[in-house]
Order: C-alpha cells, then structure tokens, then sequence
C-alpha cells in the first residue's frame, strides 16, 4: 500500500497527499514538508520582496524576507535597486540591525568589513592579512534574481527558470494593472507603515484563505452586522460575484458582477463621490468620465499572487513562513498616488480592520491557529475541498470559475502546489 511516503524512500508521495478534492492533514505539519516547501516554492520561485516606493530616494534601504531568510532592498546612489542577503560573507555576522533608513555602507559589528548597498565589498581593517584573497568574491550574497512589475518587486534564489512576467502570468498581471488604475496617476505607494501579525499556523492556510468566499459571512459577520458595510452580501448564495482559479497558483474573488450590478461608484470602499470630490474629479481628469466610472464602480482586486502576494482591495497583506506551523502576515493600507483624500480614509479603514484592535483579521487568526490544532488529529487524516466542483466552469477568458462561496481557488491552490512539489 502507497502512504503518503514513496516507497522505499523518506521523500514524500505528494500524487497521495493532494487529490483533486482533498488534501492530507500532514502536508500543514510535516517538518519535512516544510523543508522542502522552502527549497521547492520559496527559494526556487519567484516570491514578492517589496515596492520600489519603500526605497524612494537614493541610498534608501528597507528590511525584507522571502521566508525566513531576511533580504536587506536597497537603492544605490545611482537609483538602482538590489536585493541582498543580511549576512557577512567573513564569519557570518548581521550587517544590518534597523528596519529601514538611508546609508551608502553598510559595517560588520564584528569585524568592520564594510560593503557598499550594492552589495560590493569596500574593505577590512588590516587588509595586508588578506593579500591572496580575492575581493570580487567576498562581497554580500545577493538574490540571485530580480524583477519589478509596475513598482512590485519580486526575488527568486534560482538561476533560472521562468520569467517573472510568465510566474505572474496574464491574470497575475491585469490584477496589478487594475490596482494601478484606481490611483490618478497610474501608481500605488506604500507608504503608510506595516503591521506585523504572528499566527501559531502553517502559511498554507493563509494563502488558502484569502481568498476563500465561503468564510466571510460566518467569520467576520459580527463585524459585517456592527459596520453594516454589506461585504457580507458579496459572499452570500445569492452574489453574482465569481471565485476563479488563474492558474499557477494565483486566484481571486472577483466582486465585479456585483459592483456592477449595483451600479454606484465607489460603493466598492464603502463610500459616495461627494466624500472625495477631488479624487473623482481626478480620475476623471486621468481617464475620461466613462473609463473613470468604470474603474471607480470596479475598484481594487481581491487576488492572492502565489505564493505571498495578497492583493486585499484597501490593503496588501505579505506571507512570510517561520516553520512550518508560524506564519506571519505583514500588512498595509495601500496608498494610490495623487489621491490624499482617499489614501486618508484607506489608512482609517485599515486600522479598524486589521490595526491592533480590529476586527477582521482577529477573526482570520483564530480560525488559522485553531486549524493548526486541528489538523493534529489523527482522524479524520483529509481536508475535503469538494464545494462547488460539480458546477466548475470555464470563463470566457478561460479561467475556471464557480460560485463565490466555492472552493475552485482552493483546489488550483493545491494543484499548482502540487507541480511545484513534483518537479
């Protein structure tokens, strides 16, 4: 009998542990998994580092991770940005302790080995000690590679491999694109500080749940029923909004249809136009009224660019896995250039929602940590993700859609976890 590892063999059989509707228990707390996950998704793929909008002025720098491994982003004093590994390549020692600021140089503590934010090494104390050594070779590690949509930047640890615009692929990269749109100058700035959120859970059932449409009337409805906000409405049985898988593990809760069968502008915030004149006044300035109207009643995507990447309509939220059973989530209001009158209110409802007091995300992180206990049982051993797979149906874009509440995000989740696992 076939168990959920290969015979004769320690690696795990991962054709027994994901199936089309179910996935094992273990895959959520498996040490191995986890080890494998990091080598197989985190540091092979491409993962999102940050915004170019952090680092704005030359020399500027910021802490960032692709999982555990921290990754110091950088902009040289020519504008350049790079992406380099917080460790001395001498005797392994941090070279950076802040979170963020501006320095051309960074200094080992140890030793003084000093290294430019490109990463070049400047020099060591004594250097007659070093007369073989080859410098060229002794600067800091770098991310091996680096890639920036419209401002989003991402790293890969592999040499080779797909591009980024093929990891995002078309739906990856309209999801952005409409993100953009919503500001007046066609740009997102992230610039309003992140929270820090820690969750005793594997980072799987986080990308999971984002976009998961059969939780939020459930989970959040006390705070849906207080802000009597109508979200709740977007995820009900009788919501035209659509759950849809855009492949290579990136999927969305397209709210849409039920924006525009509503018909309002900006009722996708929560808001009227005569709250923000200016801001419509501005959009429509950019884009002509019947593109303004139309973006405006739209609003922002809901999509979770695999594997880290959570594009939350006010908000983006980063994955970042410690182990394989903490996770932790760091999150901001987005911030869309040339609209202070809207970035105000973004950065009030962020707070509400996911600030140390709000709502939402307590509630998101309950459900994270009493799954991860959960899945310690022993019985039952599966996950069953079967909702909505009879009424599965391809788009005319192509995408495979269903029901908002139905779990097609869920399943091409795992399946392209799957592919990563197997190659």
């Amino acid at each position: 009998m076939i168990t959920h590892r290969a015979l004769a063999t320690s690696v795990p059989n991962f054709a027994y542990l994901v199936k089309e509707d179910r996935i094992h228990g273990s895959l959520y707390t498996d040490e191995e998994i986890f080890r494998l996950e990091l080598e197989n998704i985190w540091y092979k793929g491409w993962v999102y580092v940050g915004h170019t909008s952090e680092v704005p002025i030359p020399n500027d720098f910021i802490m960032k991770s692709i999982g555990p491994q921290e990754v110091i982003m950088t902009r040289d004093r020519d504008g350049q940005i790079h992406l380099l590994q917080n460790r001395c390549p001498h005797r392994g020692n941090q070279v950076c302790t802040e979170a963020k600021g501006n320095r051309g140089i960074f200094t080992c503590p140890y030793h003084r080995w000093s290294f430019a934010n490109t990463g070049k090494l400047r020099g060591y104390p004594y250097p007659d000690g070093y007369e073989t050594a080859d410098r060229s070779e002794l600067g800091l590690g770098r991310v091996t590679r680096m890639a920036e949509y419209k401002g989003f930047v991402f790293g890969s640890f592999a040499a080779d491999g797909p591009s980024l615009e093929e990891h995002l692929g078309r739906g990856g990269r309209d999801a952005i694109d409409r993100l953009v749109m919503t500001s007046p100058e066609g740009e997102v700035e992230i610039t309003a500080g992140f929270l820090q959120h820690k969750a005793k859970a594997n980072w799987k059932f986080l990308v999971e749940n984002e976009t998961d449409g059969y939780h939020p009337q459930f989970v959040h409805d006390s705070i849906f029923s207080v802000a009597q906000s109508g979200i709740g409405d977007l995820y009900g049985s009788e919501s035209t909004a659509l759950a849809r898988d855009l492949g290579d593990g990136h999927t969305e809760n397209d709210l849409r249809p039920e924006f525009r069968r509503i018909g309002k502008l900006l009722n996708w915030f929560g808001t009227t136009e005569d709250r923000v004149p200016d801001y419509v006044a501005k959009m429509v300035e950019a884009y002509g009224d019947e593109k303004a109207r139309q973006i405006m009643i739209d609003g922002t995507p809901h999509v979770m660019i695999f594997p880290n990447l959570f594009i939350a309509e006010i908000q983006i939220f980063v994955i970042q896995p410690l182990s394989v059973n903490e996770t932790v989530q760091h999150v901001t209001a987005l911030q869309f250039k040339g609209a202070p009158d809207l970035n105000s209110r973004l950065r009030q409802q962020t707070m509400g929602s996911v600030g140390p007091a709000g709502f939402l995300l307590a509630d998101d992180s309950e459900m994270y940590e009493r799954t991860q206990r959960g899945v310690a049982a022993k019985n039952p051993e599966w996950n069953y993700l079967g909702r909505g797979i009879h009424r599965e149906r391809r788009d005319e874009e192509g995408y495979l859609v269903a029901d908002n509440t139905d779990e097609v995000t869920t399943r091409g989740i795992w399946r392209h976890y799957r592919e990563l696992m197997e190659a």
